[in-house]
């Protein structure tokens, strides 16, 4: 395992080059909250990179989702076993995936339990509708699996939150949270996701659907921001949820996405508020 300074030299590296929607917010944090929240992030990011691969079969991803999800509720992170598990697929996996361990052992060890049992929640749930091959019918099909891919990462920031300063939240307002950048990021993707053969709409759904679905959840986690009194924290979720509600009103009026001038300014906004 890395020495403790380079593990969170690397963990900042990593998360700049898996997320463009988290690493901002991140770096922003206080330096505990930095530490914790980009290590759990990075956890979470482990197990989605199996989800997404396009190199691994649906067999291999369930096998690898539901044997780290056992793993991740294990007392101790048994890192020799993981290395073992991912050996046949350790030059198609990315190093984000492969250093699991790492991201464990960085977090503080008063909150790891809560975000291995998220990140253990979220990678059985991604077995099950990879079984399923993510065949989304209805729009409960469309909650249970946004809740699994994106709510429990508002469940596991609110876990953070509580854990570093007493800040409660409900819990169901954090999952909306969640899935409000879900279901842009949905949105966005679409085109993307269907030359792959993946459809995220239920049956019958119109893009308008999808549309109305994003903004309710977003008004929903409008409400959730209501019960973050900690500034650097507000600043932290205010970010992504900006961003959020940018890209739907850019692609509502058909654009792809939002240049990366319009996000440095939101940002600079944000924090100037």
């Amino acid at each position: 395992m890395s020495n403790r300074s380079g593990v969170q030299k690397d963990a900042m590296r990593v998360l700049k080059e898996t997320s463009r929607t988290f690493y901002i917010p991140i770096s922003l944090l206080v330096p505990t909250l930095k530490k914790t929240v980009g290590s759990a992030y990075l956890c979470m990011r482990a197990i989605d990179e199996i989800e997404d691969h396009e190199g691994l079969s649906p067999e291999t991803k369930q096998h690898l989702l539901s044997a780290v999800s056992k793993m991740l509720l294990e007392r101790e992170f048994d890192e020799c076993a993981y290395t073992a598990l991912l050996a046949p697929y350790q030059a198609q996996l990315p190093e984000v995936t492969l250093r699991l361990g790492d991201w464990i052992s960085f977090c503080p060890t008063e909150i790891r339990d809560k975000v291995k049992g998220s990140t253990s929640e979220m990678a059985a749930g991604m077995a099950e509708w990879t079984a399923k091959d993510w065949r989304i019918g209805t729009e409960e099909d469309l909650d249970d699996y946004t809740y699994y891919v994106a709510g429990l990462v508002g469940v596991m920031l609110s876990d953070i939150w509580e854990w570093y300063d007493g800040t409660r939240t409900d819990r169901d307002l954090a999952i909306a949270f969640g899935r409000g950048l879900q279901s842009v990021n949905i949105l966005r993707n679409q085109e993307e996701d269907h030359e792959r053969g993946v459809e995220f709409f239920p049956d019958g759904w119109q893009r308008e659907d999808m549309f109305c679905y994003a903004r309710r959840n977003i008004s929903l986690a409008d409400e959730y921001m209501k019960s973050l009194h900690t500034r650097n924290i507000r600043l932290f979720c205010k970010i992504p949820l900006s961003l959020a509600k940018r890209t739907l009103k850019a692609l509502q009026r058909g654009d792809e996405k939002m240049s990366r001038q319009e996000v440095e300014e939101v940002v600079e906004q944000l924090k100037n508020e």
